[in-house]
């Protein structure tokens, strides 16, 4: 068989021909079909615009329909897609934009509005994802070709167009197809770069491990697609497969959610911890508590009957018509773990890295070891860096083909990751056990996982936070799924000013609500903490921060 992600996609185009294949939620549905369409009118303005093969192509937007045409519109072509999150803030995009070097931009109206063209001076080509209108072309033949797109695709195919004019780039598979940047800020930002092979792997093995999934069955689309765990298996593995693709266009909100799990009843559902987090602790957990249900627990059969019930309504919740449930981004609180094997739920938890595109780990649900992360993927190799990898934790290292093939433009970022044997060091900390089920310990990065899914490195809020009025030093934590400041405040220097320490409170929320003025509403501050003594420093006079980690969260 060709190992190509692109044969993978055109093979399941010409299968699925009159299978609707996207949905905006509410909205508009497009057939493979219309797929095909869309994607080669995309091409001929590619070609009227100058855009080459090989060149970088930004896609900034909410997730539509509009945005997975563009995405598989941008690799068929053969340029490379630079996927933004719609969160991040209009400077951050700019520079995203000029560090990976695009010549063409496709921006959903809600960014475009914020962004400014001169910004991006290398930019060849601007174009509205809404609509795929041209905002502005460095050849301006191509708003002619825009308009009259309908004229421009019969005179190419004038016999009609059908599956036999189906013929996509045919990319080697150590060449670059993704460039994927894990932040938005210029100080912290990495472009992962993620070759076909990697694509085409982590495509594979969802097509051959998840069997319950069938071409018609209805996915909902509800993490970003800019990031590589919802891209991959909400979106990848839905066309490889033959699925129909729903997108939450707005905020995925509780209310939303749960009416699109009850109307499309998905056979799949991705989902981060906190989702499923926040339904248990909310809604189960609660009910379980009254006087009553507490005491009938402990009344043999009985309590069977209880949680059968409450299996029940948790199955609905999520459509019941699901085959598992799939946890990634972050560990799953143990006691929400331990009550969702009491009860029988289908649900897995994996592991993976932007920089594997993304899997390293999974098991399906019904022979998953409960508080692990899978077992090792096809084609993927993990190493436990401990003299007792059963015992005793170390660094998880991994190598094989869904490994990157570097950060962009920072050598030095990707010597401090990628050694000479071809291992990669995650930065997490884990053990296995015999049977090749892998245990997450710790994480020695810093990371937050967002309540969408998103990357929140704690340092970009903090390198804004400690630049404020009388802030010495701050440390941004994770803690009940909200965003918490501690603050060590600069006395010395109110004092100086002559200010009244009285008045350190109201200073410390003035500097918090201007922070959440210039970040992105995702990773938002909700409280902030203060600390009468600087926090606790390494030989290396770095803040050792598991100290000050809620206890849960370790």
């Amino acid at each position: 068989m060709e190992k190509r992600f692109l044969a993978i996609i055109a093979d399941s185009i010409k299968e699925y021909w009159g299978l609707p294949a996207f949905s905006d939620y509410k909205g508009e549905t497009y057939t493979y079909k219309d797929v095909a369409h869309r994607i080669e009118k995309l091409h001929i303005i590619f070609e009227h615009a100058g855009i080459q093969k090989g060149d970088k192509i930004a896609l900034v937007g909410r997730n539509s329909s509009n945005w997975a045409i563009s995405f598989f519109g941008i690799l068929a072509y053969g340029a490379v897609v630079v996927p933004i999150l719609h969160d991040f803030k209009p400077d951050n995009i700019h520079h995203i934009v000029n560090h990976s070097g695009a010549k063409a931009v496709l921006a959903g109206g809600n960014n475009w509005e914020n962004m400014t063209q001169e910004c991006m001076p290398e930019v060849k080509l601007f174009m509205l994802l809404d609509d795929f209108s041209i905002i502005s072309a460095e050849q301006k033949t191509v708003f002619s070709v825009r308009e009259q797109i309908d004229t421009y695709f019969k005179k190419k195919y004038p016999a009609s167009f059908g599956t036999k004019d189906i013929h996509y780039h045919k990319e080697d598979p150590e060449e670059l197809a993704v460039l994927n940047y894990t932040s938005g800020t210029t100080s912290f930002s990495k472009g992962v770069m993620l070759p076909y092979r990697s694509l085409w792997s982590n495509t594979k093995y969802a097509n051959e491990n998840v069997p319950f999934v069938k071409a018609g069955d209805n996915i909902v689309c509800m993490l970003p697609m800019a990031h590589m765990y919802g891209l991959a298996f909400e979106i990848l593995n839905s066309v490889g497969k033959g699925c129909h693709v729903h997108f939450l266009t707005r905020t995925p909100s509780p209310k939303i959610i749960t009416e699109a799990f009850a109307t499309l009843r998905p056979t799949l559902i991705l989902a981060v911890p906190l989702i499923i987090e926040k339904i248990v602790k909310n809604r189960i957990f609660p009910q379980l508590e009254k006087p009553l249900n507490k005491f009938l627990l402990n009344v043999p059969f009985i309590n069977k009957k209880i949680l059968q019930v409450v299996a029940k309504k948790l199955d609905e919740a999520f459509g019941d018509n699901f085959g598992e449930v799939v946890i990634g981004g972050a560990a799953l609180n143990k006691e929400v773990e331990s009550f969702l094997r009491v009860i029988n739920f289908r649900y897995t938890v994996g592991y993976g890295l932007t920089e594997c595109g993304p899997l390293v780990a999974y098991e399906q649900w019904d022979t998953f070891k409960q508080g692990s992360v899978g077992r090792i993927v096809d084609r993927m190799e993990v190493r436990i860096d401990s003299e007792s990898p059963e015992k005793v934790v170390g660094e998880i290292l991994v190598r094989g083909t869904n490994v990157m093939l570097g950060y962009y433009k920072n050598q030095e970022a990707t010597q401090s990751v990628m050694m000479e044997d071809g291992w990669m060091r995650t930065g997490d900390l884990g053990t296995m056990d015999a049977d090749g089920f892998l245990y997450i310990r710790g994480r020695s990065k810093s990371m937050i996982l967002g309540p969408n899914g998103q990357n929140i490195y704690p340092e970009e809020i903090e390198d804004k936070l400690n630049n404020m009025a009388y802030v010495a030093e701050s440390i941004v934590i994770s803690q009940s799924g909200k965003i918490v400041a501690l603050i060590y405040p600069n006395l010395e220097d109110m004092d100086k000013d002559g200010i009244e320490h009285s008045a350190v409170e109201g200073i410390m929320q003035t500097n918090i609500d201007q922070l959440n003025k210039e970040i992105p509403a995702y990773s938002r501050v909700s409280s902030f903490k203060l600390f009468q003594e600087e926090f606790e420093k390494t030989p290396k006079r770095s803040i050792r921060r598991y100290l000050y980690q809620p206890k849960e969260d370790i």
